[in-house]
């Protein structure tokens, strides 16, 4: 009887609405880079923040962290499976962390002469007491969060048809493998399987059933995730894809608009939209740039418009950017670490010496940036006055089971007053609150 009252306070604790420390998506709560916390270092110590524990068994790949309360998810490949991984952050012991349980997912996403990207890249999901990840061969997930016990399981391409668009290498079909992060929104779990039955697709969260699929769009799914969006009161999905972007209406998946690029992005499409009604912003690396999009309704139809198209001052591959206010921030290729002006697409400045490119994200007035060539993060304040640093050190230790060419992909993540940076097997927690 003790034992099955434990059990149910534990599975009731870890189904409590998520607080403004909890990072339990892709993204973050919003899906757009931005902590809510408060009460952070604002400036490091020489030595950069105090390292809290190295978590040293995360796997190959490349999936980020999702955090609520004291549990940390994420995904990565060992021995041959990629499996959810959870980890209990008050467990901490010779400057390690306690795993609790591995739910397994597929089989590792490889091939060979792959030189770039092995393992899972989609973060996980965390819904009250339901866990979502998806794989990098398409198996998608959901299990219990206390326990790591499976809900429900599906394989995208032998039971939607889902396929990757392979442009920039990988097997047809399948690319570089799936890895968008799954979209929960009320009792949908939103998805991009991309492919002949519709590049957008909703299951029922709890059982993994089809609610609808589009059929009207049916690009191939590209590496970007799925957002949620309201233009008109209207609430919607949108999926960037290599041909541009779709919006599609969140109850039933019809086409209710796309923007169509006059030249489709030729290679990797990663950074997810971030949307700011009635605009919608996107960034492609390889020279590509960025598009800002106005979505407007007349009537019942939606159209999509371009404000800009094809802006060089930021052109960003891997690295995501944050929108705060007007601005967006992010390395653009060529041009180093850019305040970008939203509406029009102007260069506000840029940093091209004092930081090699990579990731970001932001909490409490600053950005974390951490360099994707070799592990240095920098605390950088978010103003449109220029690069103004306030700290900045290297992790330990890099992976040596990355890929050849591959970097360090993973963006850092802030919760609960803690730094999570990782770098395939290896995970880093830093204490940026300055706890005593």
């Amino acid at each position: 009887m003790k034992i099955l009252t434990l059990l149910f306070a534990l599975t009731a604790l870890l189904s409590l609405p998520a607080s403004a420390a909890d990072w339990p998506q892709y993204r973050g709560p919003q899906r757009n880079d931005v902590s809510a916390e408060t009460g952070l270092l604002k400036k490091w110590p020489d030595v950069g923040p105090r390292l809290l524990w190295t978590f040293k068994n995360a796997g190959i790949g490349y999936s980020g962290p999702a955090v609520v309360g004291e549990r940390l998810y994420t995904i990565g490949g060992r021995a041959g499976t990629e499996s959810l991984i959870a980890l209990d952050l008050r467990a901490i012991r010779n400057g390690t962390v306690a795993e609790v349980w591995a739910a397994a997912i597929g089989a590792t996403f490889d091939w060979e002469g792959n030189k770039w990207s092995a393992g899972p890249s989609a973060t996980p999901t965390v819904d009250g007491n339901l866990i979502f990840a998806l794989g990098g061969r398409g198996d998608l997930i959901c299990v219990e969060a206390a326990t790591g016990r499976l809900v429900w399981k599906k394989n995208l391409p032998t039971e939607l048809e889902a396929e990757v668009n392979p442009i920039g290498g990988g097997p047809k079909k399948l690319g570089w493998g799936f890895t968008w992060s799954p979209l929960v929104d009320g009792e949908q779990l939103i998805c991009l399987p991309g492919g002949p039955k519709g590049t957008l697709a909703a299951l029922n969260k709890r059982t993994g059933a089809v609610l609808w699929r589009n059929s009207e769009a049916t690009d191939q799914a590209a590496y970007a995730s799925p957002m949620v969006a309201e233009f008109d009161r209207v609430r919607q999905y949108v999926a960037l894809t290599n041909k541009g972007l779709i919006g599609v209406d969140a109850k039933t998946g019809k086409l209710l608009w796309s923007y169509q690029r006059e030249l489709p992005y030729r290679t990797e499409v990663v950074n997810s939209p971030i949307i700011q009604p009635p605009f919608v912003f996107v960034t492609v690396g390889s020279g590509h740039g960025c598009d800002l999009v106005r979505v407007t309704k007349s009537g019942t139809t939606f159209k999509a418009e371009p404000v800009y198209s094809t802006n060089k001052n930021l052109a960003n591959h891997h690295g995501n950017v944050v929108l705060l206010g007007n601005h967006v921030y992010g390395f653009g290729e060529g041009r180093g670490w850019t305040c970008l002006e939203f509406k029009s697409g102007e260069t506000v400045w840029a940093e091209r010496q004092k930081f090699r490119s990579g990731a970001m994200t932001f909490a409490d007035g600053h950005f974390y940036c951490y360099s994707e060539s070799d592990g240095g993060v920098a605390l950088i304040e978010a103003t449109t006055a220029g690069w103004k640093e306030n700290g900045r050190f290297t992790i330990p230790e890099q992976s040596a089971s990355r890929k050849p060419a591959g970097k360090i992909w993973t963006p850092p993540v802030v919760a609960g007053g803690r730094l999570f940076l990782r770098d395939q097997e290896f995970l880093f927690c830093y204490d940026v609150a300055g706890r005593k």
